[in-house]
Formats: C-alpha cells, structure tokens, sequence
C-alpha cells in the first residue's frame, strides 16, 4: 500500500537551505511550483520558508527560531532525565529511611 514517495523523508539542511534560497530568489514563482520541481511536499516547503523567515527576524511574534527550538527539545530532554534522577533518589532515600527504622 504504502510507497516511497508517502514516507517521511529527512533532508539535509544544505538542502533545506538552498531549496528557501530559490524560493527567496525567485518572487514570479509560487512555492508548489517550485516544490514540484525539487520533488518535496510544498507544505514542507513552506515550512522551510517560514521558518527561514522567523531566524531572519522576519516571522509573526511569538514564532521561534531555529536556535530556540533546539533550546526548547535540549531544555524538555533534560527535564525528563531529571525527573528520572529525582524518581530513583526519592525511593532510594524511601528504602535507606525503612532500612535503617529496622
């Protein structure tokens, strides 16, 4: 059922980034165009172009760069580990304070 074509795929950010430069460079071409042309979906595209635009400074308010999305996932990673860490000491210090009440 399923093709290559309908898998998610992972492009370089070389690819990504030439790929917004042609959309930039070209104002007389719309994205599904160009999308076609380079074989991507144009809402991935657009993606790539809006989120050039918001590491540009040029995006709505409240969008985050690039730079603060990896933040962001590093920041949610690290939370979980440490909710982790906190999980394991709590029922250690929970079996050292029964140990030592025998």
């Amino acid at each position: 059922m399923g093709t290559n074509s309908n898998m998610s795929r992972r492009y370089t950010a070389e690819f990504k980034r030439d790929a917004v430069a042609l959309v930039r460079s070209s104002p007389h071409r719309n994205v599904t165009e160009i999308a076609r042309e380079l074989g991507v979906s144009p809402e991935g595209l657009r993606g790539w172009v809006k989120q050039d635009r918001t590491d540009r400074d040029e995006g709505r308010p409240g969008d985050l760069t690039s730079a603060e999305r990896e933040e962001l996932t590093r920041l949610r990673r690290q939370t979980v580990e440490q909710q982790k860490t906190i999980e394991i000491l709590r029922k250690a210090a929970a079996y050292f304070a029964a140990e030592t009440t025998r």
